[in-house]
């Protein structure tokens, strides 16, 4: 169960701290909209071969099992809506992996709880009694998430039906310790003791309990295991299997799967994995020993008094160097020596920078130690908050609304004074009072309109956060502009707290009477909004930084950027300087945020000849991509396999992409293997083998393909679309980069699948592949180490309407990404950068719709 539903109002705020806000023009690119006339199913991003509800919100897959021919897969769902709330399981069926039927609710939230994530079991030996020995009844093992106090505890239900009616037993919870984040229960059936084994998350303290049952019912906790690896955010959806190593059955290993959120390899939400024994009562990791970082000269490590020659703005850094935590903070660690920069001088409120002088780039890395908030550098922002100047609308100061008219109850009888109560903090807006509809959470609604005024400058500027609930969207939280009763200009947040500015180019609206509405209309999940401070002028309001990053600046612009993690602890972070070789740069290290975790630290700036590798770069991980998050496995699958499944989408944006009537989808399952890569033990995977099935039985070939510093596209009846399963071998030459460029086609869109041999890293590139403007975080470039083999490259690339799933090598380096192109964009190109590469082997197939 992610971190978002950790309370029903705080903490789904929390997930999204780095997200940010955006205008919307007259004509917005909202949650898809749906044509009355569309088939379900055919809607512009609608996967064709992964699974999804007809309609509404969709997260965590659940009580994964096999059943009298039947894979079961549940899931988190929104009866009644299309953003998270009222989590309850929905219920798909499917007999090969590859094509669902979607059943009625299986098992849904009431008055008393939500039923969040959990897992199922066929209780053969009815250890229960819910059923007999000859209908064993299946049960499902989930977490009941009180909607009095936020207490999480877990709880059962049965079904005697093939799990098409459920029943919640009377004696729930059946593990109750008192704690408001402790879910998502993994059960299995343990022969060597002939008992039950729950694998469940202590996801706050980063921590997973095994326990044991013969019964289902009474449970007794057996050991811990954590904190571990990768802890950048909360531990949800564990998982405990065992497989075999490189297919020897007397080489058994077991596999632990924690997910994480934020904090994963890529940004945000994550799949991360163990290895290591267990005996039935205790997992006990491999050990990887300890970390050195590579060697290097030292520019600055904070041990003097004083900061150098490296100059400061502000007063978030204090006279000099910290000694460690200054007043206010907690404890501090992971830094050298006796000193460290250190924003917290004021506490999170201030702000400020430190930047080091000129130099001349000479060595291929920079590596530092970096910890503090995660709020990332935004291209585009400005640090100055200097209001533009103009005519004030409403500033909401002085306790009243003045003579703008409200209805409904979100608003309240007066502006508020900023953070309501259970609400993640608010920054960013100016004075003391601004518009926040988050009264009695996100349950309240209503309107807010402004008095006519008269359209006599080029734009309408304004201070926006809260919900990411377009105007056109059924239940919005928007800022309206209002021309003769008609909207014509609109704009939401991005779930998060935190405003900045937006603006309106109302140049073609000079001499109309207008109104401002703001409107909550929302009582699911950042169903709320945050307005401050509306100003028509003659000058843009350019959005203001909120970062706590090190930047690195090249030509006078941010061409690297890393943040901490939400931690008080140091870690290595590293940048790579080769593209910037005999130019000048400077570091900045920068504070300009003044919320929780408002604060960066900094320590040890090396020059190497090779990347400091942080916590999370050496934590082992089933997925590299943004899209791949509570992964968990099937039960009692034929064969012995292990076939795994994830939410294809993450909690930084997860309610912001723009699918209508649905959201959120689940990944293509996977056969999971243990295989020994380059000396050492790795979790594979690859796509199910029925997916096959769906191939067109004529696919393209190309072989023996040289691009040198080009693009070629591919030509074939086949070699087109918008679902494809591409196998591809290339050869290893002098290329800088090479792979395929997939959708590609208008304005320019693409998306790059490609190999770097400078850093043997295979990567996907979504910055082009279509609308990505959602989320500041959505853009970006995923990558996953991978060594060629015998001079080679083997790619297995799946592509749908709205995704891309990327298998390097064995299965060993897996990206995992969605993507939102325009429908034209159907190409599909081979590529090389900086030199020569051969596409040796190529096979694409067209892929058939599962829904027709």
């Amino acid at each position: 169960m992610s971190s978002v539903r950790v309370s029903r109002h705080a903490r789904i705020r929390m997930m999204a701290a780095v997200a940010t806000v955006c205008a919307l023009s007259a004509a917005p690119l909202t949650p898809q909209a749906v044509a009355a006339d569309t088939p379900p199913y055919s809607e512009t991003y609608r996967p064709q071969f992964h699974f999804t509800p007809q309609k509404n919100w969709m997260n965590d897959p659940n009580g994964l099992v096999y059943y009298k021919g039947e894979y079961h897969l549940f899931y988190q769902y929104n009866p009644n809506g299309n953003s998270w709330g009222d989590m309850s399981w929905g219920h798909t069926v499917s007999k090969d992996l590859v094509h669902w039927e979607e059943l009625p609710l299986a098992l849904s939230h009431d008055d008393e709880e939500m039923v969040f994530s959990g897992s199922a079991v066929v209780d053969w030996n009815n250890t229960t009694g819910f059923g007999t020995k000859k209908n064993p009844p299946m049960v499902a093992v989930y977490t009941s998430a009180y909607k009095d106090g936020g207490k999480q505890a877990q709880s059962l239900a049965y079904s005697t039906d093939r799990g098409r009616t459920w029943t919640k037993y009377q004696g729930n919870p059946v593990i109750d310790i008192g704690s408001d984040n402790f879910r998502d229960p993994k059960v299995q059936w343990y022969a060597p003791t002939k008992s039950w084994l729950m694998t469940v998350s202590l996801s706050a303290e980063h921590k997973v309990q095994f326990y044991s049952s013969k019964n289902l019912k009474d449970w007794e906790l057996q050991s811990e295991f954590g904190p571990a690896g990768a802890t950048g955010g909360v531990w949800e959806c564990p998982d405990l299997f065992p497989l075999a190593v490189d297919g020897d059955k007397n080489n058994i290993k077991w596999v632990l799967v924690v997910n994480i959120n934020p904090g994963g390899i890529a940004g945000g939400s994550a799949a991360q994995y163990f290895i290591g024994d267990f005996d039935g009562k205790k997992f006990t990791a491999e050990d990887k020993g300890t970390y050195t970082p590579p060697t290097g000269t030292v520019v600055q490590d904070f041990e003097g008094s004083g900061f150098g020659d490296w100059t400061t703005t502000g007063t978030a850094f204090g006279p000099g160097p910290a000694a460690g935590a200054v007043d206010g903070q907690g404890a501090v660690s992971g830094f050298d020596g006796k000193g460290l920069a250190n924003s917290f001088h004021g506490g999170d409120g201030a702000t400020g920078t430190l930047t080091s002088p000129s130099f001349t780039v000479d060595s291929p890395y920079l590596n530092f130690k970096i910890g503090g908030g995660r709020h990332p550098h935004e291209p585009g922002t400005v640090m100055d908050r200097t209001p533009p100047e103009g005519t004030v609308l409403a500033d909401f100061e002085g306790g009243t609304y003045g003579d703008w008219t409200a209805t409904g109850d979100a608003f309240g009888t007066a502006p508020a004074t900023g953070t309501l109560p259970h609400q993640g903090q608010v920054s960013g807006f100016l004075g003391d009072g601004l518009v926040n509809t988050f009264r009695n959470g996100d349950a309240t609604t209503g309107t807010l309109t402004s008095p006519e005024f008269v359209v006599d400058k080029k734009h309408i500027n304004f201070l926006i956060g809260g919900g990411n609930h377009p105007a056109a969207s059924d239940h919005p939280t928007a800022v309206e502009l209002l021309v003769d009763g008609q909207v014509v200009r609109s704009a939401t947040g991005k779930d998060a707290e935190a405003l900045n500015w937006a603006s309106w180019d109302v140049g073609d609206l000079a001499g109309k009477k207008a109104r401002i509405r703001i409107v909550d209309h929302n009582t699911g999940g950042w169903g709320h909004i945050n307005v401050d401070h509306i100003v028509l002028s003659d000058a843009l309001a350019p959005r203001v930084s909120q970062e706590t990053s090190v930047n690195l600046i090249v030509d006078g612009k941010v061409v690297r950027s890393v943040t901490g993690a939400d931690s008080e602890s140091l870690d290595w972070a590293s940048f790579d300087l080769r593209p910037y070789a005999g130019k000048e740069a400077r570091i900045q290290v920068v504070d300009m945020n003044t919320a929780g975790w408002g604060h960066v630290m900094a320590d040890r700036f090396t020059a190497a000849d090779k990347p400091a590798l942080s916590v999370v770069q050496r934590a082992d991980w089933a997925d590299y991509g943004k899209d791949y998050y509570a992964a968990v496995s099937w039960e009692n699958a034929p064969g012995g396999k292990r076939y795994m499944i994830g939410w294809m989408n993450n909690w930084d944006y997860g309610q912001s992409v723009p699918t209508s009537p649905w959201r959120g989808a689940q990944s293509v399952p996977r056969e999971m293997a243990l295989r020994t890569v380059d000396g050492r033990i790795r979790l594979t995977s690859k796509p199910v083998g029925s997916l096959e099935s769906l191939r067109n039985k004529r696919p393209t070939k190309a072989s023996g393909v040289t691009v040198k510093s080009t693009s070629k596209p591919l030509i074939g009846p086949t070699a087109q679309g918008r679902a494809l399963d591409i196998e591809a071998t290339f050869s290893v030459e002098n290329a800088d980069r090479f792979g395929l460029k997939v959708r590609t086609g208008a304005g320019g869109e693409e998306t790059v699948i490609g190999y770097d041999t400078t850093t043997q890293e295979l990567y996907v590139d979504r910055t082009r592949s279509g609308a990505g403007d959602f989320n500041s975080t959505f853009p970006g470039v995923q990558t996953a180490p991978l060594k060629p083999k015998n001079g080679k490259v083997k790619l297995r690339i799946l592509v749908d309407w709205s995704s891309v799933e990327v298998f390097g090598g064995n299965g060993e380096a897996v990206i995992t990404d969605q993507i939102f192109p325009d429908p034209s964009s159907t190409g599909v190109e081979v590529f090389a950068e900086g030199g020569t590469a051969t596409l040796d082997h190529m096979q694409a197939w067209q892929l058939k719709s599962i829904w027709r």
